[in-house]
């Protein structure tokens, strides 16, 4: 029998299990990080992240109501609390911007070498890092947030107006000095702590009088400046506070 003879039912034997293979486990692509993004909201800097971290991401996109400026009900499928950030990644879903920041940078960052976009557990600079991922939500944007809803209860929020204004300037004056002499918040480098932190220095430029603070102002115009920043923006679509932009309010 010749070599032919030999291969050639080998050769058919290995195209039929190919089929087969094909067929019973059709192709289906890698499971792949969802972003669920309201325009003009926190879930920005979500997609920063991972564009810094060249991770592959899907976006589904949700529109605040024109009138109110709340998210949509749809969000509410995705969590019951309707909010964005929220994201899923392989059946697990994550909300809170700190807490997906983080889970992406444990998860998506590690594998780009030891400290990607966080400092080393255990050092100095690590613990400050955490201190910034909670004081972004936790304190600095607290006063932004009043003078927005303030603002709208016309003269009978007038009151409050002050003591609003006094917080806010505490809080930006202390983000300010902390970036005294350096560009990024921890360290030498950015990490995920300047991602957390961004909202609070955008939202700042059109309602806490941002250039007034010139360390903070610098700040945001460099991260902005960052060509993952800037693919962040062209994926998201329009966003109210991206400096280069003429939509900021």
């Amino acid at each position: 029998m010749g070599v032919a003879a030999v291969l050639l039912p080998l050769r058919r034997h290995i195209v039929v299990t190919a089929l087969f293979i094909m067929q019973t486990f059709p192709h289906r692509k890698p499971p792949m990080i969802v972003v669920h993004h309201l325009n003009d909201s926190r879930s920005q800097r979500v997609l920063w992240l991972l564009e810094e971290l060249a991770v592959p991401y899907e976006i589904k996109h949700y529109q605040r109501d024109a009138q109110t400026r709340l998210a949509p009900p749809e969000l509410k499928a995705v969590h019951p609390l309707g909010k964005s950030p929220v994201i899923t990644d392989n059946g697990v879903t994550v909300i809170e911007s700190g807490a997906i920041i983080d889970y992406i940078i444990r998860h998506y960052g590690d594998d780009k070498g030891q400290g990607h976009l966080r400092p080393a557990p255990n050092t100095a600079d690590f613990e400050v890092y955490q201190q910034w991922l909670h004081y972004a939500e936790g304190s600095a944007m607290l006063p932004l947030l009043l003078k927005l809803y303030v603002s709208r209860l016309g003269d009978a929020g007038a009151p409050l107006s002050p003591r609003i204004e006094s917080e806010i300037a505490n809080h930006l004056g202390y983000v300010n000095q902390s970036l005294q002499g350096r560009d990024w918040l921890v360290g030498n480098q950015m990490t995920g702590a300047d991602i957390q932190m961004s909202f609070v220095g955008e939202v700042a430029g059109s309602r806490g009088n941002r250039e007034n603070y010139p360390n903070l102002d610098a700040w945001v115009k460099r991260f902005q400046a960052r060509p993952a920043y800037r693919k962040a923006i062209e994926r998201g679509g329009a966003y109210a506070f991206d400096s280069a932009s003429k939509s900021i309010r």
